[in-house]
């Protein structure tokens, strides 16, 4: 109906044909909120290194809220331990094994009490980390150099596994550094290879 149709209409009294009215909306079952699913990472090479990708990551899901918690296995030398972690942006929580230097990617056999104490501090470490996550807590966890750890035989293979299989499921798991054994590779939602050109 055009505008002058309309005023004279309305001048005269007679109301405009009504056109139909909408319809009601269907009652509809109330939306669901998704549980966000986790996701394991890995970041690998052929040397050690890949480390400052996975922190620059770690602190930007801090700083945006998320629940982080780093673990170095190997990077020593500041006598840290599961007691002595460092806190970031409130909400990343970095540790690194209570031993005085970092240790290499190969060890010589040695049974000294010197490797025991090493094996001891990281040890400690991985309970800290699976109690950490089993605690529903966390919504990141990095398990830096988790691979060579596992090569050392600071850590077996299987309870790494079975770390990943009984996480929540919630929460990303990061590991990073050489050596990821194929088992665990194969459970991988993403994997990032670092080459050295």
């Amino acid at each position: 109906m055009n505008a002058e149709a309309s005023i004279s209409t309305q001048q005269k009294g007679v109301l405009p044909p009504k056109e139909p009215s909408l319809r009601a909306v269907p009652n509809r079952e109330p939306l669901q909120l998704v549980r966000t699913q986790g996701q394991v990472q890995i970041h690998t090479s052929t040397f050690r290194g890949s480390f400052s990708i996975v922190l620059s990551e770690a602190l930007r899901s801090a700083g945006l809220g998320s629940k982080v918690l780093i673990s170095q296995f190997l990077r020593g030398g500041v006598n840290q331990g599961p007691n002595g972690s460092i806190n970031l942006c409130g909400r990343l929580e970095w540790l690194r094994p209570a031993i005085e230097t970092c240790l290499p990617e190969k060890l010589e056999e040695d049974l000294s009490l010197k490797r025991k104490y090493q094996e001891k501090a990281i040890n400690e470490l991985w309970e800290f980390c699976k109690k950490r996550l089993f605690e529903e807590k966390l919504d990141k966890i990095v398990l830096d150099e988790i691979g060579i750890a596992i090569d050392l035989g600071f850590i077996e293979e299987n309870d790494l596994i079975s770390m990943i299989n009984n996480r929540p499921s919630s929460t990303d798991i990061i590991l990073t550094g050489p050596s990821i054994p194929p088992k665990v590779i194969e459970m991988a939602d993403q994997i990032t290879e670092l080459r050295c050109n």
